[in-house]
């Protein structure tokens, strides 16, 4: 965190110096290390075993908070009888199907009731014909002893997650496994809370999802989610990320985190509404937000006759995420391509494979600072040096847009903790650069001017698109505040702004851009532009900025209060319940159902919010609870379980299944991969990482002369041992290779990267910071060129923080890439069984079907 967020780390540092003790997880020694009260190097790619160890310590000693694990997770469920868990199944849950490579969910419910998850979250709840069970029906024990409780089921499925397996496993020494445990245990509790932060190194795995999943179950069994000081908390690599998944840029989401319609399952209104509102729990107020959303968007176009212009949005009929769609355009599907604001030549996985979708364009549309290695990858490429590719044979036209950086526009910054925060233009943009809102505005102009007098029925979603933002200045730059405006709602009337979203209708007479952002602009007053002083104000701080949703800066805080509606912790009182004025009150906005006290019991019959009772503070879960086992919304599991990563140096110790069953793969001959394990061609780990000094693909920092003199050149980290194995001098030079493509690098050795032993085998792990390119001041090879395309199944993200390769020293990289150049060696025919057990998975062709409904993709991407 030091190291890539060094401005938020000043809070873990604030926190140490009033006695809070610091662990950082890492397979390399940082800056973040460097001030750690315990720095525990790591395998890369093994910390859900790592996390497992830490559930069953957690269980196994009683070290859990019993009164919170008891009301507020699902630990009591009884959960069906037709489940069968990875422990019976050789690395399996029940409901595998081979044939589409993925889950049916039916044997993971609780018994008597299908509980929702996120709206799509799996297409299980409110399919045709399928019958909504009712809370009434379902079983539980609070006593916990039940074999088939969720808690006893947890308690199995990691018992033999030990210090030992985690040392077998991870590399960890039992003394300092158990030293974290301890800390961590001793920091949880009535009077104490302990937060988990966790950034790409945990995301970009084919188990990433699970990893974060893991974390949740050990926050929940500690009582640490919904409390001041404690939670999980994703450290976004910009200002923003958090807000472009909010809004969303995500081809699979609508704004607040609303499904997008599928081409199959829902042709109109009703069926989307019906396939995507959950019986009980928050999510039963989806069809408020929907309807206000495609009123903002069409404004009296839209109407209840015609379904609110529901049928102007466009329908999902595969996987459209990035890998899926780089490997489309390479094999010629796309004509055109927008890239704003990235750099995927380098920043993404494969950049070999990323220019060859490039080159089958008819155009391509690049934004950014500077002309970036994507932008240029016509000319400037390693394929283009090596003379397998020539410029002009490549039909791509490129039309390159500078834009403005935030300091030459006005907008809002949504960050890590969800806090919207206002930025003014400080000074203007430089000759033709512009705001991306410039450029997407301006854009709309032109396409309605075009469609203006368009008869087809096709062209109405842009003739109704309300697209009437005032501008000023000489470039008619549209005002960022009417835009927050929007998305913040008004009433249909008289465009009143709403107070939140609380007031949002599903008849039409509220818009509103993004539900959870509904009263950013409440009072018509920029929320987001408050700046009062800390000293002026609680702690909590809740006119600094403004907190999605309804202004809440800790999530699900009904759970800081005890079952009772007292506070667990005087010194740690966030929300109680007043029951003299029967109110809920507290230093922060409540997150939980306003009025309802904690003596509240739904009645048998009881559907949506009326089905929480008031000790359910997780309101956007169906059930209200924390879930230690996720019985549904999830692609590859209920439980988080140990997998080894597509390409690995052991066999997996734990399960006989090597890999995660429902991993995404692109099964190409440019996209090949290594052995499962052991491959004796490429014998060590690689994880990536970056730098203070640079930032992501490096397009903004390798043109800033302090910064590349600071960092000037590509390098890669060795420990001494691989150094002595292998002939490779500190300052010298070496090359890093794997089936994909080759690289070079400057060595480093040192002693910040260890060696590992798991069980007597000597493990080495390679260090690569993915900051460079061909473009700036400081230039150098590219290390996303070494990665493949295989995927988590939940979240489409690729697996970049865990594979395997060889390096030599010496500069002997000759530019290759398997994409152009042909195999770079000998390829090894491999037993399928190694990564998957016989019969595992299916055919190349199989349906992406339990991720994407109508998806016509493949699980295994041939």
């Amino acid at each position: 965190m030091a190291e890539c967020h060094p401005v938020g780390f000043h809070w873990p540092m604030e926190a140490k110096r009033r006695g809070a003790k610091l662990i950082h997880i890492d397979p390399r020694f940082t800056r973040t290390s460097a001030v750690a009260d315990i720095h525990v190097p790591i395998r890369a790619g093994s910390d859900i075993a790592f996390l497992g160890g830490l559930i069953n310590y957690i269980i196994s000693t009683d070290r859990y908070f019993p009164e919170y694990v008891v009301n507020y997770t699902n630990a009591s469920k009884i959960v069906s009888e037709e489940f069968q868990d990875t422990e019976d199944l050789h690395g399996f849950f029940s409901g595998w199907n081979p044939d589409d490579g993925g889950y049916d969910v039916d044997s993971w419910q609780y018994e008597g009731f299908d509980v929702s998850p996120m709206p799509g979250g799996s297409g299980r709840f409110g399919a045709a014909g399928e019958r909504k069970t009712e809370r009434a029906n379902e079983r539980q024990d609070e006593s916990l002893q039940d074999p088939r409780c969720v808690f006893q089921i947890l308690k199995r499925h990691y018992s033999r997650y030990t210090p030992e397996m985690v040392d077998a496993t991870c590399g960890i020494p039992e003394d300092q496994f158990l030293a974290v445990a301890k800390t961590l245990c001793d920091n949880s509790g009535r009077e104490r809370t302990s937060a988990i932060c966790y950034a790409v190194g945990w995301t970009q795995h084919s188990v990433g999802a699970q990893y974060i999943r893991a974390a949740s179950i050990v926050q929940l069994l500690l009582g640490n989610i919904g409390r001041p000081g404690g939670g999980i908390l994703a450290l976004r690599g910009h200002a923003s990320i958090q807000g472009s998944t909010d809004i969303p840029t995500l081809y699979n989401l609508l704004p607040g985190y609303m499904p997008m319609p599928k081409a199959g399952p829902h042709p109109d209104l009703p069926s989307y509404i019906d396939g995507n509102t959950a019986p009980t729990g928050w999510w039963s107020n989806l069809p408020k937000y929907f309807v206000s959303l495609l009123k903002a968007w069409y404004g009296v176009a839209a109407n209840e006759n015609n379904d609110y212009c529901y049928d102007y949005l466009p329908r999902l009929t595969g996987d459209h995420s990035h890998m899926s769609t780089v490997a489309e355009m390479a094999d010629g599907k796309l004509k055109g391509y927008f890239v704003m604001g990235e750099n995927p030549t380098v920043g993404s996985m494969h950049g070999a494979l990323h220019r060859k979708g490039l080159r089958e364009l008819d155009w391509l549309v690049v934004r950014d600072f500077a002309v970036t290695e994507t932008a240029d990858f016509w000319q400037d490429a390693p394929e283009i040096k090596r003379g397998e590719i020539r410029t002009q044979d490549i039909k791509t036209e490129v039309f390159f847009f500078p834009c403005a950086a935030h300091t030459e526009k006005e907008g809002s910054f949504t960050n890590t903790q969800r806090l919207l925060q206002w930025h003014h233009t400080a000074v203007q943009p430089p000759g033709d650069a512009r705001s991306e809102l410039h450029f997407m505005y301006h854009l709309g102009r032109r396409l309605k001017r075009l469609y203006a007098d368009s008869a087809d029925p096709k062209d109405r979603a842009i003739r109704d698109l309300t697209w009437d933002y005032p501008t000023e200045g000489e470039h008619d730059e549209p005002g960022a505040e009417a835009v927050l405006a929007e998305i913040s709602g008004y009433t249909m009337t008289d465009g009143e702004a709403l107070g939140g979203f609380l007031e949002l209708a599903d008849d039409g007479t509220t818009a509103c851009g993004c539900w959870i952002y509904s009263g950013s602009y409440k009072d018509r007053v920029n929320q987001a532009a408050r700046r009062k002083a800390g000293r002026e104000q609680t702690w909590v701080a809740p006119e600094w900025g403004w907190a999605w949703p309804a202004n809440r800066r800790i999530l699900y805080n009904r759970a800081s209060a005890d079952p009772a509606g007292r506070p667990w912790s005087e010194r740690k009182k966030l929300v109680w319940w007043n029951d003299d004025r029967g109110v809920w009150e507290g230093l922060d906005q409540v997150d939980f159902v306003a009025g309802r006290p904690p003596s509240y019991r739904p009645g048998a019959k009881a559907q949506g919010v009326d089905a929480l009772s008031g000790i359910d503070p997780f309101i956007m879960q169906g059930d209200g609870k924390g879930w230690l086992y996720a019985p549904n919304g999830l692609l590859d599991g209920p439980l988080p379980t140990h997998y080894e990563p597509q390409e690995s140096v052991v066999a997996n110790p734990l399960y006989k299944q090597q890999c995660n069953p429902a991993r995404m793969e692109w099964k190409r001959r440019d996209n090949p991969f290594h052995k499962a394990h052991d491959d004796p061609r490429f014998p060590f780990v690689v994880t990536t990482y970056r730098l203070t000094e640079h930032h992501t693909a490096g397009a903004m920092s390798r043109w800033v002369a302090w910064l590349a003199e600071l960092q000037p050149e590509m390098f890669c980290e060795v420990s001494p041992e691989l150094a002595r194995e292998r002939g490779l001098s500190n300052g010298g030079w070496a090359t890093i290779t794997t089936a994909r493509g080759e690289i070079e690098a400057r060595v480093l050795v040192t002693e910040r990267l260890r060696s590992l032993r798991l069980k007597g085998r000597t493990v080495h792990q390679i260090g690569l910071p993915y900051h460079w390119g061909s473009k700036g001041l400081s230039t150098g090879d590219t290390v996303n060129e070494l990665i493949g395309f295989v995927g988590d199944p939940n979240v489409s993200i690729q697996e970049s923080k865990a594979l395997t390769a060889d390096i030599v020293a010496g500069r002997r990289s000759r530019g290759r890439r398997v994409v152009t150049s042909g195999d770079l060696v000998a390829r090894i025919e491999e037993d399928a069984t190694e990564r998957d057990l016989p019969g595992a998975r299916g055919s190349a062709d199989a349906s992406h079907g339990h991720k994407n409904g109508e998806a016509t993709e493949g699980r295994t991407h041939s």
